[in-house]
């Protein structure tokens, strides 16, 4: 068996078998005897002519057991993970995590870091100084101590995705459904939870441009997960616009810690998180109807006991209380503020150039290993649709560097003041299971 007959039969649109797609893995990501130009031509085959769904489940399966899988089955109680494909301004898993855990559950995340215009959940985890590079001993220690953790992706588990996420990155081959779907479903496979629920953007701010290819994404990891037999729900979600008003590292901890406090930044927002919590308390048999577990979210926000977990949690993983609680992690430098040059309603024309406005302020990398600026990124003062006058400020920029002109002028030319609002589409599109 040879890695070029493999790509020769994938470039003419032949299917794979279960042990050619096992060699590749193993050659390329273990043994090392696949060069990366080999395994770039493999996936851009992949990339134009697709996999069946029997490949991905093989792809899925390779990539899963390149490494180890946590068993979680030491801690009681109902564990879940949550999963986004990324977005701006998604703050989703730092809100609703713990309060997943007030109301009762156990949530165990593995994140990664963000790359381009969409940000990463550890990004802005390490931004208050929480340590993401934990053992699968301290992902134990926490569920049992905690009721969460939110962890970095150990060298140990799914290094086959590391591989291959880095090559399709580097190679124009990230929007691949086939390449999406194992991606996500190894790692998440990976941890033993009881359930999966999973966030999949569409829109210019997101990996899925288009309904039709966040529904073929969608239905794809249905597939893997009930072959698995693990249980799963999958919401759809609108990434035409930002999430919210904050967009950055510690401007999104800020602002979900004001979530917590019961204060969301905004209607759309909190839609978002509700929506997810109540099918979440549905799904896994704590509440048995919509209007219960709305009561029971309220609750638990309005008492403190998320916001406590929140604090707790953070602690725990490293981060120093009184500098969470004070709020001295967003100090940035540099400010400047985006005014109106007339009045009417809010709109940006893309979602994607607004995360790159925030990018090229310093809170967004190309490569995983480029440095971050923490304190950079953007306050939507004004979101989509909301009025706005002449001389208001739109948006703040902020940085721990001087504020190029570049960046101000990118932010600018992204943005219009229309006579009437635009018609949007909801936040929630669909929910598939």
């Amino acid at each position: 068996m040879d890695i070029l007959t493999i790509i020769e039969k994938k470039r003419s649109k032949q299917i794979l078998s279960k042990e050619e797609i096992n060699f590749f893995i193993n050659a390329y990501t273990k043994l090392h005897t696949i060069k990366d130009y080999q395994a770039a031509a493999l996936l851009m085959a992949i990339n134009l002519n697709g996999l069946n769904d029997q490949e991905i489940y093989y792809l899925t399966d390779a990539m899963l057991h390149s490494g180890n899988v946590v068993d979680l089955s030491s801690v009681k109680g109902i564990k879940i993970d949550k999963h986004s494909t990324g977005g701006v301004g998604d703050k989703v898993s730092l809100i609703l995590a713990p309060i997943c855990v007030a109301l009762g559950l156990k949530v165990a995340k593995l994140s990664g870091k963000g790359l381009g215009h969409t940000g990463g959940t550890i990004d802005k985890l390490e931004s208050i100084n929480v340590n993401c590079n934990i053992s699968k001993q301290k992902y134990l220690s926490l569920l049992k101590t905690v009721g969460m953790f939110i962890a970095s992706q150990t060298e140990d588990l799914v290094p086959a995705d590391k591989f291959l996420y880095a090559l399709r990155n580097s190679t124009g081959t990230v929007q691949s459904i086939p390449l999406i779907a194992s991606s996500i479903a190894s790692k998440k496979l990976a941890l033993k939870t009881d359930y999966i629920f999973l966030d999949v953007k569409v829109g210019d701010g997101g990996f899925n441009r288009t309904i039709e290819d966040a529904t073929k994404l969608s239905n794809e990891l249905l597939k893997i997960f009930k072959a698995y037999k693990r249980k799963c729900l999958i919401h759809i979600t609108n990434m035409t616009q930002p999430l919210g008003r904050a967009i950055g590292n510690a401007l999104e901890i800020k602002s979900s810690i004001e979530f917590l406090k019961g204060n969301p930044e905004c209607n759309e927002v909190k839609i978002l998180i509700y929506d997810f919590l109540i099918d979440i308390l549905i799904t896994t048999k704590k509440v048995n109807n919509r209007n219960k577990a709305k009561i029971l979210i309220d609750e638990v926000i309005s008492n403190g006991a998320a916001l406590k977990i929140f604090y707790k949690w953070v602690c725990a993983q490293g981060a120093n209380e009184k500098l969470i609680t004070s709020g001295e992690y967003f100090h940035p430098k540099y400010h400047y503020e985006i005014k109106a040059s007339k009045s009417g309603f809010v709109n940006y024309k893309s979602t994607k150039s607004v995360g790159l406005s925030s990018f090229f302020l310093g809170a967004g990398r190309l490569r995983k290993e480029d440095p971050l600026d923490y304190q950079a990124g953007i306050y939507l003062n004004k979101i989509r649709n909301e009025p706005v006058h002449k001389g208001d400020v739109v948006a703040t920029l902020y940085s721990s560097k001087p504020i190029k002109k570049e960046a101000i002028t990118h932010f600018v030319n992204n943005l219009e003041i229309n006579q009437k609002p635009l018609k949007i589409s909801p936040v929630i599109v669909k929910v598939m299971k």
